[in-house]
């Protein structure tokens, strides 16, 4: 019998490396088309995500606490709810004639001071007299400029909060050169400078996390046009988040604050930039594979695919347990950053692929926006500018197309038409069948060393990690005052330093008790009792003075549904440690009257419940954050042992991280504290994205295992994925420590830890301990799945 006629060929054309697949051509375009859509659509509401921001009390209060149902029994009291704006003069030497008839003089101009809109600072504050009050040492005056806090929540036509834009011009009137020292401070003037560090956030914050990230890329790429295109595909990612969110928040689905806008900007650029890495890293590994960039970017999104749903699964998954605190401001970090995480996967997954593979859409893209501005520069309309650019750019395609099929195509044509998707990675173009030098290069000498001293390795690593858990203890994490939460002196802190010095400490920020009317005498007589109560006023709603704590006592206190209100002015500051002792003892005292049903709010018993939350928050969510990332790692690599490892090695890496912010906090930037909620805000997002590194390694780690066994597993993987994890943590820690740029503490200090903490997991934790302790456990830590019982 005749042996059977060999299967005949397909034609191929002249270079398949060149050939141009109509599917993948076909996706690739409808990806970049959706997602220029979505950039249209969304990138205009994105611009606009800070005037949906609400950064009052309400927006950070816990949702029980007892302030809270005060806050909401105020409302009861008040035709509008009123903010307090101080603005405090004084003269070390005291309060001269001349002082006092320019504060005169300032306080008939007041009301009509132009905010904009055609507004004044009349019609946002509540209607009444303003009265100079001077302190008892004659060397300072207060005066209270109550603000209908409705009014002032609503935004000005360019955006801009009305709190802020009222404290500016009010700054900007102050009498100058006197040597009289001014300030606008109180929780009005507060929430200004709150607002004017956050306003920069979709300006400032952006820009440098842009730059950062560019930087990074150019040193880890060493290509001038390869970084462009993962930073194009995050910030596409960023525009789709924000717009998302403008809208939920525009419509009250859930609520913006400065803190969690400016987390999710470096989060989604951090996050895009990291799945980018781990994508463009083995579509670089596969084109050494296969002759067809499609056919190797195929390959490549199937091998990342797993890994990146995981990552990103894990990281959602634990900033939506979020959702089971009781602070509001935590609550809405959780979803918005969500979003952001699930908005930087898609865009990994669709976009950031059509890319590579299609550069010459991004150089084409890039050539249109340098003929814009040199068209536009040069005075032609914006429209008829950016018309006739794009019509050059696709004149030039055309052209490149019909020169590439001649039979001696030009040089310049490399650039024009449909691209190889390799020329991106210039001047290091991966070759088909060429050596890849990840397999000889630092990272293989890592993994041999690793490999020569797994149990040396581990047990070292872990004893370093051990002692830097050891400085935890010394974690000041009982919160901050709002003097110290800035990490320069703004001035409404300096007004708080002034009110203090010249005035009952507490002044202007009350305590406030309601309580049943029939029982007032009862409540007033026990609050008496509390050592660091200096003045105890009824609410009569009279004047505006008296909402601020710093008039005289009136006698007939205003009731409402069988309650009255007092306002009982501290001896301590009000954002002081002893301060919420006092607020603490007043709530045992009021609380032990039989029959008052009293409660005590007010801004320090806010500060007061809000740390207890915090507490509360860490003892709750931590544990459930635990629980889903070994869930989420027991699927994904389909065993208990590897996944419980891991998760102990991520908790040790936490530990040492705290323990290293606490020396560096305290003696390096000598901070006053941390915030309570900062030890969740640095477990949430440290033990996420570390585990994200530690995903990233053992999926590999699994993949070669089924290969080769699982000790050269180990190694190999380590070889392979230790350049591009090790890139991904620098760029993390480069966007996150952008934080620090911005004159908070908060964001500093989280900054800091999650960019330490970030770099430790992939230089140590990631490199050498996890590899050295899964190398040494040999196939057991797959129990108990088949693989534990291959013999490697």
């Amino acid at each position: 019998m005749s042996a059977p006629a060999p299967p005949v060929a397909p034609p191929s054309p002249a270079n398949p490396a060149e050939r141009r697949p109509r599917r993948p051509l076909l996706w690739s375009a409808v990806a970049l088309v959706v997602w220029f859509a979505l950039g249209g659509l969304l990138g205009p509401l994105s611009g606009q995500l800070s005037s949906v921001q609400k950064n009052d009390n309400a927006s950070f209060l816990p949702a029980s606490a007892e302030s809270t149902e005060v806050n909401e029994l105020q409302a009861k009291f008040a035709a509008r709810a009123e903010l307090p704006m101080f603005v405090v003069f004084s003269r070390d030497s005291g309060i001269t004639a001349a002082d006092r008839k320019a504060i005169a003089a300032f306080v008939a101009e007041l009301p009509g001071i132009e905010v904009g809109d055609d507004k004044t600072v009349a019609d946002y504050a509540v209607p009444g007299p303003i009265v100079p009050i001077p302190s008892a040492d004659g060397k300072a005056v207060l005066i209270g400029v109550p603000l209908d806090s409705d009014k002032v929540s609503q935004p000005m036509s360019d955006g801009k909060s009305p709190i802020l834009r009222t404290v500016e011009s009010v700054r900007a009137a102050l009498p100058q050169g006197s040597g009289l020292e001014a300030h606008v401070t109180g929780p009005g003037g507060l929430l200004a400078d709150l607002f004017s560090v956050f306003g920069s956030l979709d300006t400032t914050l952006l820009g440098i996390t842009a730059l950062v990230v560019a930087l990074i890329l150019i040193l880890v790429y060493r290509s001038p046009f390869l970084w462009v295109i993962p930073l194009m595909s995050a910030g596409f990612a960023l525009t789709a988040a924000s717009g998302v969110v403008y809208l939920l928040a525009k419509n009250d689905v859930l609520t913006l604050n400065g803190q969690s806008q400016g987390i999710l900007t470096v989060l989604v650029f951090g996050a895009g930039t990291d799945y980018a890495l781990l994508l463009v890293a083995r579509y670089r590994e596969e084109l050494h594979r296969y002759e067809s960039h499609f056919d190797a970017m195929k390959v490549a999104w199937r091998g990342v695919l797993e890994p990146l749903v995981a990552s990103a699964a894990t990281v959602t998954v634990g900033l939506l347990c979020l959702l089971f605190s009781e602070l509001n401001s935590n609550k809405s970090t959780g979803p918005v950053a969500a979003i952001g995480i699930v908005c930087a996967l898609l865009a990994s997954l669709t976009f950031l692929p059509a890319l590579l593979v299609m550069p010459s859409a991004v150089a084409g893209l890039l050539l249109t926006g340098v003929l814009f501005g040199v068209l536009f520069a040069l005075g032609l309309p914006g429209g008829a500018a950016a018309g006739l650019a794009l019509l050059l750019v696709v004149g030039g395609f055309v052209l490149g197309v019909r020169a590439r099929r001649a039979a001696a195509p030009p040089r310049w044509a490399f650039f024009a038409g449909w691209p190889a998707g390799r020329w991106g990675f210039w001047p290091k173009v991966p070759r088909h069948d060429e050596h890849d030098e990840k397999l000889s290069g630092i990272w293989s000498k890592v993994a041999a060393g690793v490999g020569r001293h797994p149990r040396r390795t581990w047990v070292t690593t872990t004893l370093v990690l051990l002692v830097a858990a050891f400085f935890v203890t010394t974690l000041k994490a009982d919160g901050i005052s709002q003097s110290d939460a800035f990490t320069k002196k703004v001035d409404s802190v300096l007004g708080q330093q002034q009110l203090g010095l010249h005035f009952p400490a507490g002044s202007g920020s009350p305590a406030i008790i309601i309580g049943n009317a029939d029982q007032a005498d009862a409540i007033v007589a026990a609050a008496k009792t509390v050592p660091g109560i200096a003045t105890i006023v009824p609410y009569t709603a009279q004047t505006a003075g008296q909402s601020t704590g710093t008039a005289p006592p009136a006698t007939t206190p205003k009731v409402v549904d069988g309650l009255v209100q007092f306002q009982a002015t501290l001896t301590s500051a009000s954002d002081s440690l002893a301060a919420e002792q006092t607020v603490q003892a007043l709530r045992t005292a009021v609380h032990a009257v039989p029959g008052a049903d009293a409660k005590v709010g007010g801004f320090t018993a806010i500060n007061y419940d809000t740390q207890q939350a915090s507490r509360r928050d860490r003892a709750v969510i931590i544990p459930i954050v635990l629980a889903v990332i070994f869930f989420i790692l027991a699927l994904l690599l389909r065993a208990l042992l590897a996944p419980f490892l891991l998760v102990l090695t991520v908790v040790l890496s936490f530990a040492a991280t705290l323990g290293v912010c606490a020396v560096v906090f305290n003696h390096v930037f000598h901070f006053a504290g941390a915030d309570t909620s900062f030890p969740l805000f640095s477990f949430v997002f440290l033990v996420a994205l570390g585990v994200d590194y530690n995903i990233f390694l053992m999926t590999r780690v699994r993949e070669e295992t089924q290969l080769v066994g699982t000790r050269p597993g180990v190694l190999k993987a380590l070889t392979v994925t230790g350049g591009v994890i090790t890139s991904a943590g620098l760029v993390l820690a480069g966007t996150f420590s952008v934080l620090a740029t911005l004159p908070l503490v908060f964001l500093a200090e989280l900054g800091f830890a999650v960019a330490f903490g970030v770099l430790l997991d992939t230089m140590v934790v990631r490199s050498l301990l996890v590899p050295a302790l899964m190398y040494d456990v040999d196939r057991r830590i797959w129990w108990p799945s088949a693989l534990a019982r291959r013999v490697s």
